[in-house]
């Protein structure tokens, strides 16, 4: 069994930023209101003709950069989203295309905000395993084309962006490498956050474009409750499971997805927030996207240095949660 560490990271925003003020125009809501509540302050949003492998194929072609490594060296392509450009193909193939990645299988995975975790924990599975050498790992999404703008407990959530990391076989005689992943699912809460039509179950028609069922939904005050108890949960499993204790952790990059559940999460844990990289003040909840984008942000600033242990978590629609450790 080989060991997988994390070579290089990448990320892209849109251009356009849509504030709290500008959502005061939209909808019955104020910048006040949003702070208090959510801590988001603005987002960025897709422009016409943007979709969500142009965020996919920038923020790769960072990662790649940062890692060293040329397209045809890598053996996948995963891309964790709820918001592809079609149905069917996967976003994946685009990216595989406009990268020239033509030694690397691609493929989509679907679990929502923890997308990414998810990608990561099967990504660095492809290196262990022996079947790739180097895999590609992205989340990105186009949320912003699923939200509904007269909603206001859902549409001042959510963000468009792409964050991407290189997974790498680990280099002889370097500590750095993925620990540890676990993931989870209940099926049994997949209502919580959804989007009911457009699937073979509910195909698009006047009906269901006319009822907004292509738009985001989702149970505000269930999620919440899921969401807390997510965070303190795999915070604790990841320590346990591997020997560690709170004090031995670096730094926490979680699902940029609400500050009262960061903050309440943070109540039952003994890790101080100053461990914890927040920045969805400026991009809101990205989904799948979310963790890489702060993750490379965290890299940018140095709050993430060599030999640091380094904890990422995430939770989502499905219901799934996981997380992923790392030696930096």
């Amino acid at each position: 069994m080989y060991r997988a560490w994390l070579a290089g990271t990448g990320a892209s925003l849109p251009e356009k930023v849509l504030t709290n003020h500008d959502l005061e125009g939209m909808v019955d809501t104020s910048d006040e209101w949003i702070v208090q509540r959510t801590g988001i302050r603005e987002r960025r949003i897709v422009q016409e003709g943007e979709v969500t492998s142009d965020l996919a194929i920038a923020a790769s072609r960072q990662a790649l950069e940062a890692a060293g490594i040329q397209p045809e060296d890598l053996g996948a392509v995963i891309v964790g989203t709820v918001t592809p450009d079609k149905v069917c193909p996967s976003a994946a193939v685009f990216v595989q295309n406009a990268l020239g990645a033509v030694n690397a299988c691609a493929f989509d995975l679907n679990a929502a905000c923890t997308g990414f975790v998810y990608s990561i924990a099967v990504g660095s599975s492809f290196i262990q395993t022996g079947l790739c050498e180097h895999v590609l790992v992205i989340g990105a999404e186009a949320l912003s084309r699923f939200v509904n703008y007269s909603d206001r407990n859902s549409c001042i959530l959510f963000g468009d962006g792409a964050g991407a990391a290189v997974l790498s076989r680990q280099k002889d005689g370097e500590d750095s490498h993925i620990i540890d992943s676990q993931l989870f699912a209940d099926g049994g809460a997949r209502d919580l956050i959804q989007i009911p039509a457009g699937g073979a179950a509910l195909p698009a028609s006047p009906e269901t474009v006319e009822a907004r069922q292509h738009c985001l939904s989702m149970n505000g005050r269930e999620v919440f409750k899921f969401a807390t108890k997510a965070m303190v949960d795999l915070i604790n499993t990841s320590l346990e499971r591997n020997g560690f204790k709170y004090e031995d952790l670096d730094i926490i990059v979680p699902h940029q997805v609400n500050s009262r559940i960061i903050d309440t999460a943070l109540k039952k844990v003994d890790v101080p927030k100053e461990k914890i990289f927040i920045n969805l003040d400026k991009y809101g909840n990205t989904s799948a996207a979310s963790v890489p984008i702060a993750l490379r942000e965290a890299v940018e600033e140095g709050r993430i240095q060599k030999g640091n242990l380094v904890l990422f978590v995430a939770f989502g629609a499905g219901m799934t949660w996981g997380y992923n450790l790392l030696r930096w």
